[in-house]
């Protein structure tokens, strides 16, 4: 605890720091905003998004949530990168199901699922109706 009170860790201090810049509010947001063009702009916005939407699985998992399978029919790459791991539209079908799902996720560079793969899903709380990417449940 520092003088003024509690410090934020580095790690608080990143988020913070991400979410202006995705939300491009504050300092850091309108400095991107300012030097990117909007569609580069909009590609970090969408690459924050899938770093938020990542934690926010692994919090649902960490609080028991629980998860349905799926068969992935498709993936293609995004050509984005979060903290060297891909972005990829993901296209799987629930098991039992005939609908399928687009996922605007990142997956693991040492275990991208391939078409054909059986991958876990959670249900997205802030959008009811909607799945988040859970994995693959192997644990590496």
């Amino acid at each position: 605890m520092g003088i003024f009170g509690r410090r934020k860790s580095r790690e608080e201090r990143a988020a913070e720091i991400a979410g202006q810049v995705a939300s491009g509010k504050g300092f850091y947001g309108r400095t991107t905003r300012a030097f990117l063009g909007n569609e580069d702009f909009a590609r970090v916005q969408q690459s924050v998004g899938a770093y938020n939407s990542g934690l926010g699985v692994q919090q649902l998992l960490a609080a028991g949530a629980p998860t349905t399978t799926a068969v992935v029919v498709s993936i293609a790459d995004t050509g984005q990168l979060v903290n060297h791991d891909p972005v990829v539209d993901l296209v799987v079908q629930p098991t039992g199901s005939t609908d399928r799902i687009t996922l605007h996720t990142i997956v693991s560079k040492l275990r991208i699922p391939r078409a054909g793969d059986q991958v876990l899903l959670v249900a997205d709380p802030a959008q009811p109706g909607g799945y988040l990417y859970a994995g693959d449940g192997v644990t590496p």
